[in-house]
């Protein structure tokens, strides 16, 4: 990963470098890894994450589709 500072301005460099961490899920990563997580915990929180995500697809989908 690269960041350009630009007229070394390096407030400016810092943000956007702490942007793309945070697009490329490092922060959360590191979070997990602060611990050791048993792999029955991992997969109970893996499968959460995904009852979550196909929870909120449905109520975009019932969103776009009018609330039928």
């Amino acid at each position: 990963m690269q960041i350009i500072v630009r007229d070394n301005n390096v407030e400016q460099a810092l943000r956007a470098l702490k942007k793309k961490l945070q697009r490329e899920g490092v922060y959360r990563e590191m979070k997990l890894r602060r611990h050791y997580e048993k792999p029955s915990e991992k997969r109970a929180r893996e499968k959460a994450a995904a009852v979550r995500r196909a929870r909120k697809l449905d109520r975009k989908r019932v969103e776009r589709d009018g609330g039928r």
